[in-house]
């Protein structure tokens, strides 16, 4: 397994590279966020460490291009005082935080847990085809009516909520748990933002034909799109 260290303090690279190759792991290092993002095209590693406090690119900024492209576990190295940047990265799509200082056993626990998590969140190979829609989980790739529509990761997860059941309603909470975790029941705006982003890629004149909403309880997957009740 490929692990991607990011972290401008070379000592703490150093390190984390002794340990994480002494237990088993082949590792690439960089030391500042935009020299990480060239790796982690490069290098496809199976997790991310990465600090958050970085010249150049942080590690929030690091995340958030890293999510656009990609679902990998990223785990988060922060200090006490950063409490607010470690939830923001984590809203941004980060799996897991550890605070400095760090024990180097919990570190590699949390690496192994993640690295499971990955491996059991890999989608099945199947499309499922709902009206001219057509979504690929295994390439994670969406045509509309035979073209292509480039999603984010968190598009994608809301698309392939809804396809799983097609014109049954997914309730607000069922999505924001489904996709974000418990912590996102309390975040309804987030729903709203990433239903909103959907409908606009599915439809270019956002008409809402592919998304209908249930007012007050959630959202349904046309089998057939039609007009909107919007």
């Amino acid at each position: 397994m490929r692990i991607l260290i990011v972290d401008d303090e070379r000592q703490i690279t150093r390190v984390l590279r002794t340990s994480l190759q002494s237990s088993g792991y082949e590792v690439s290092v960089a030391n500042n966020g935009m020299e990480a993002f060239s790796v982690f095209k490069s290098a496809s590693p199976d997790l991310v460490i990465t600090d958050l406090s970085m010249p150049e690119m942080d590690g929030l900024e690091l995340t958030r291009a890293i999510r656009a492209i990609s679902e990998v576990p990223i785990i988060v190295l922060s200090v006490r005082e950063q409490e607010p940047i470690k939830v923001a990265a984590l809203d941004e799509g980060a799996d897991d935080y550890v605070t400095k200082p760090f024990s180097m056993q919990e570190l590699l626990a949390r690496v192994r847990a993640n690295l499971r998590k990955g491996l059991r969140n890999e989608p099945p190979a199947a499309v499922i085809t709902v009206g001219d829609l057509h979504v690929d989980t295994a390439s994670r790739r969406v045509s509309v009516r035979g073209v292509e529509t480039h999603l984010t990761p968190k598009e994608f997860d809301l698309l392939l909520q809804l396809a799983s059941h097609p014109d049954q309603v997914m309730t607000h909470r069922q999505l924001l748990r489904n996709i974000w975790g418990p912590a996102g029941e309390d975040q309804p705006e987030y729903l709203r933002v990433l239903v909103a982003q959907l409908r606009k890629k599915l439809d270019s004149n956002d008409s809402g034909r592919y998304i209908e909403s249930e007012p007050w309880v959630g959202y349904r997957l046309r089998g057939v799109a039609g007009p909107t009740d919007e």
